[in-house]
């Protein structure tokens, strides 16, 4: 069809040239602790400062600018010391997508994406009446209609359904936290790398019940940075070439606030509408998938969205976890950097850094071995993206 001929033409466009985060660990202390560390800009910066050492790029390469949320994009800029010709705000998924855009169309050459958040230090609310700003996020986090207050209930109930529809138990929820946990044990920066075996899991306390501790993400402090560059001018510089290999989207707003989507369908009829144009673009399925990075703000989003892209049959999920796949050394390693769950909550943005150095090879003992292809998939609120990204063998 001509709109996925469209789609295809963004394929291969841009690639990854630098990435940069801070020290999660350090960050989380000394927000804990009460300590004096920078703000969301600083730590922003810092990531970013990272990013462009990596990048061989020099400041005044950049061209455009992309910040996260709660970033503004005219004081990102000033501390960067950046006067872009293009630039924008938008969660990780979207500036990713949003750069391609940008750099197939002319707008800019080079462009940094940095966020940074404070929401540890800052006591962000994700519950109650004021989470996240109050009335700006009535329908997203609150659902006041139906007297829920924060997300975890939301995806408690989502949970419920799941494990009524397809035989999925909150052990199998354990066992994907206790993968992530394993792979987190392997990273230098995850901030929780004790390991967790499943009587641990079932010690923890419920939170929103059938969600344990263990499937909510961490609340930390932190930075994260990418740079993104033409592929055409990417294949003379000297870091190993991660293309954008294709991306797509689709959005269900339509039943947002009476939650039929997210409770009736588990978002799959996006999920597969993005499945179909995605894989169609790269020319192979979820089966040619190295690695798979995930939304995971809730352990529940990864069983979900692999069914929904069809890593697995609808209902078996829990045959898919239970095997092991997901965790070192199976075949489907998922979130290889501890994800949202156990490296650092940075909204997506952390995912992205571990899909290009997986494929750079630069990820140590949680190494996936001979990775070329790494997915990364997001459906929060029924926005479902994604995300390939390719390590090019050609440079």
């Amino acid at each position: 069809m001509q709109r996925r001929t469209r789609l295809k033409s963004l394929s291969n466009v841009a690639a990854v040239v630098g990435v940069g985060e801070t020290d999660y660990g350090l960050d989380y202390q000394t927000a804990r602790s009460g300590g004096q560390g920078p703000d969301r800009y600083g730590l922003a910066a810092r990531a970013f400062t990272q990013a462009l050492q990596d990048s061989d790029l020099k400041k005044s390469d950049l061209d455009g600018l992309i910040v996260g949320p709660s970033l503004a994009t005219e004081r990102m800029g000033e501390i960067l010391g950046i006067d872009p010709r293009f630039s924008t705000q938008a969660d990780a998924v979207n500036a990713i997508i949003q750069a391609v855009l940008a750099l197939q169309s002319g707008l800019a050459e080079c462009i940094a994406l940095v966020y940074g958040t404070d929401q540890r230090k800052s006591a962000t609310q994700y519950g109650g009446p004021q989470a996240m700003g109050g009335d700006r996020f009535l329908a997203y986090v609150y659902y006041s209609p139906w007297g829920l207050t924060s997300q975890g209930a939301l995806y408690a109930m989502t949970a419920t359904r799941f494990f009524a529809e397809t035989g999925f138990t909150g052990d199998d929820l354990g066992r994907v936290a206790m993968g992530q946990r394993a792979f987190a044990t392997l990273n230098d920066n995850a901030i929780m790398r004790s390991p967790l075996g499943l009587d641990d899991y079932r010690r923890a306390r419920f939170v929103c019940e059938p969600l344990r501790l263990f499937d909510y993400c961490l609340i930390n402090d932190g930075g994260v940075a990418l740079i993104l560059t033409t592929t055409e001018r990417a294949r003379r510089m000297s870091a190993p070439l991660v293309e954008v290999a294709a991306v797509a989207k689709k959005d269900l707003n339509r039943a947002a606030t009476t939650l039929r989507s997210r409770l009736a369908d588990f978002y799959h009829p996006a999920h597969r509408e993005v499945a179909e144009d995605i894989y169609e673009i790269v020319g192979f399925g979820p089966e040619s998938v190295d690695a798979v990075q995930i939304y995971d703000s809730f352990s529940i989003h990864v069983p979900i969205a692999l069914e929904g892209f069809g890593f697995c049959a609808p209902g078996d999920a829990a045959s898919l976890v239970r095997s092991g796949a997901l965790a070192p050394g199976g075949r489907l390693p998922t979130n290889t950097s501890g994800g949202m769950l156990s490296e650092s909550y940075m909204q997506g943005w952390n995912h992205q850094v571990e899909a290009v150095r997986q494929l750079r090879g630069q990820c140590g003992r949680r190494q996936v071995p001979n990775a070329r292809h790494v997915q990364y998939l997001s459906d929060v609120a029924g926005k479902v993206a994604s995300i390939i990204y390719r390590r090019s063998t050609s440079q």
